[in-house]
């Protein structure tokens, strides 16, 4: 931490990313991060490597996307860069190349199935979210803290928290949220554009997942699924699909729940959760992906009846 500290202390310019189809504490963590820096006189640049480079709905709430550029007006070769939120290089995508130019790369970080990369890994997988440990080091720093960054950083650490729902809450996690609280932006604004925002056409869809929900006993699955052709007919992009998991994981008929949404590529993202029986990290890792014990998820490069089987066969001896 101090390292890192000292590092962006005396770097005048800094470039950050974050993971692929990023959640808000990935968005919030990398944008709280360069707002807090910028406030210091530092210059920084941001990005994610979505293609086509689109931020998701509720982005819109976040300050600091001033600091956005698409992958291809990134950087090449920084001095100084920094990684939000991704467990793994994959998770860079094109811009995973740029990570290996750096010349100091700090690789933030909360989830235990990290690579634990970059020449100052900041990794804790005790923590609530990235956007703790972003804190923690913007007060390693010293110095204010701008309401705006206080606000992205509040928006990651309540959703990855699932409104202080989840396992990684320990006290010190509320007293961060109160410490934030502490500023100024509007809370319950912020919190209905994260929760209670959506269009008519999205609730369509989601009323087409909810009726092609299945429940596979016999490994302790409850699944449901989205085509690009779903998605489409209901002018919805994948991104503002991503709260469909919350709503089937409520199935208290099975331990892990699974939503399969196909990108443009045709391949198929994997959102998979967990009441506690199984660790759908190391289901994840198996495939490529990762997260954490009780909500990670990966990308199948086969089709859907294929994907759902090997998924099937991993939970089979995937119990913990």
């Amino acid at each position: 931490m101090q390292r890192a500290a000292e590092v962006l202390s005396s770097a005048p310019s800094v470039a950050i990313v974050c993971h692929v189809n990023p959640d808000t504490d990935a968005l919030g963590s990398m944008l709280g991060l360069s707002i807090y820096l910028r406030s210091r006189g530092v210059e920084t640049v941001c990005s994610f490597p979505n293609e086509p480079f689109e931020a998701p709905r509720w982005a819109e709430e976040l300050p600091g996307r001033e600091a956005l550029v698409e992958p291809a007006a990134f950087p090449k070769q920084p001095d100084v860069m920094v990684t939000c939120d991704a467990a793994s290089i994959d998770r860079l995508g094109v811009l995973a190349q740029v990570a290996s130019s750096a010349g100091e790369l700090i690789w933030i970080d909360h989830h235990r199935s990290n690579d634990g990369l970059g020449t100052i890994s900041l990794v804790d997988p005790r923590a609530s979210s990235t956007c703790e440990l972003v804190y923690r080091l913007t007060r390693a720093i010293g110095g204010d803290l701008p309401t705006d960054a206080a606000k992205c950083l509040y928006a990651g650490l309540v959703t990855d928290t699932g409104r202080f729902q989840y396992e990684a809450v320990r006290p010190e996690t509320l007293r961060l949220a109160a410490a934030l609280r502490e500023y100024p932006f509007d809370h319950a604004r912020l919190a209905q554009m994260l929760y209670e925002d959506n269009t008519a056409a999205y609730l369509k869809v989601l009323g087409t997942a909810l009726g092609r929900l299945t429940l596979v006993p016999e490994v302790d699955l409850v699944w449901s699924y989205l085509t690009r052709a779903d998605l489409e007919a209901g002018k919805v992009r994948s991104t503002d699909a991503d709260d469909l998991i919350d709503v089937i994981r409520t199935a208290r008929e099975a331990d892990v729940a699974a939503v399969i949404k196909q990108q443009r590529d045709g391949r198929f993202k994997v959102s998979l959760r967990s009441r506690g029986g199984h660790d759908v990290a190391a289901i994840a890792a198996a495939f490529g992906g990762g997260g954490h014990r009780l909500a990670a998820g990966y990308t199948s490069p086969d089709g859907l009846a294929d994907t759902v089987e090997r998924l099937t066969a991993a939970l089979r001896g995937g119990r913990s």
